[in-house]
């Protein structure tokens, strides 16, 4: 009897992994471009994870007599004024770059959601306060409000990440209050007020989880936008504090000044850059597209 039960679970199983990689390839064949994306974000994934395995040398290790080293087999990325490995400091800049970009965006979407529910289930003055909000945040332009509160805060990867999640949170709460005041609508929500149910049962049970996916598309979508907002704190001397290896910071200080002289000191941190966020507009725009029943079917 238990062989018989453990073969059954092994068949289902399989189906469910055979499932996966059908939906795998459909999307593959349907969205090109979003798996191109998918496939440069596990790519980050995989530097990220396994940098201290990837990069031939410590990030931060100094080799005076190796400066300004061009690409070779011994540095493939060549090497800084510093003479510092250039590949290593890419990779291992991968984990600035996902961590920034994963945290800034989650501390977006977690405020966004809840005053998007809250402007979308309660109405009135509470929408029209927090509105007004939301309204004065997007007014001000989102790179000149994190390099005015980074410049107070003082520069740290800390402070770029609360930074990045509060430019973030206006126009999450937009999206998620409109998907709100749509499902506000049906008739279930009537009849979950109608038998007892208080605004948190309502909120938790009847409006987060129809408005996941919207949240997902947006989460997934703002985090090239977030990236690149990092890469340009950190160009501008405002983001992650040398000697830690972020993109950004790679392309301000000896990049400007021996950027044209030596051009790999520019090229590799700059496709890196390139290549994450066109990696994750690309996945979020398919994602967009899958999830969204108005654009389902579209190329």
């Amino acid at each position: 009897m238990a062989t018989r039960t453990e073969a059954i679970q092994v068949e289902a199983t399989r189906r469910r992994a055979r499932s996966v990689w059908l939906r795998l390839i459909d999307f593959a064949r349907g969205k090109p471009l979003g798996f191109a994306g998918g496939v440069v974000i596990v790519a980050m994934f995989v530097l990220a994870i396994f940098a201290p395995f990837i990069a031939p040398y410590d990030p931060a290790a100094q080799h005076a007599s190796d400066r300004f080293v061009g690409p070779s087999g011994s540095y493939i990325f060549g090497t800084d004024k510093f003479g510092r490995d250039m590949f290593s400091r890419v990779v291992y800049g991968s984990r600035i770059s996902l961590e920034v970009g994963f945290v800034g965006v989650g501390i977006g979407l977690v405020g966004g959601t809840i005053v998007g529910l809250a402007c979308g289930y309660f109405g009135g003055r509470v929408d029209m306060v927090m509105q007004r909000i939301m309204d004065t945040l997007m007014a001000m332009p989102a790179l000149v409000f994190c390099m005015v509160m980074v410049s107070v805060l003082s520069p740290s990867i800390t402070n770029v990440m609360i930074a990045l999640g509060i430019v973030g949170i206006p126009g999450a709460s937009r999206v998620v209050r409109g998907a709100v005041l749509s499902i506000m609508q049906n008739p279930y929500i009537e009849s979950a007020r109608s038998i007892g149910a208080n605004g948190w049962r309502i909120a938790l049970a009847h409006l987060l989880p129809n408005v996941t996916a919207p949240i997902i598309i947006i989460g997934t979508a703002g985090l090239g936008s977030v990236i690149l907002a990092e890469a340009s704190l950190s160009f501008l001397g405002l983001g992650t504090p040398p000697p830690a290896p972020s993109w950004g910071g790679m392309l301000s200080g000896q990049a400007q000044q021996y950027g044209v002289q030596y051009p790999w000191l520019v090229l590799f941190p700059g496709a890196a850059i390139t290549l994450a966020v066109l990696g994750f507009n690309l996945f979020g725009d398919a994602l967009r597209d899958v999830w969204d029943p108005r654009l389902r079917g579209t190329q």
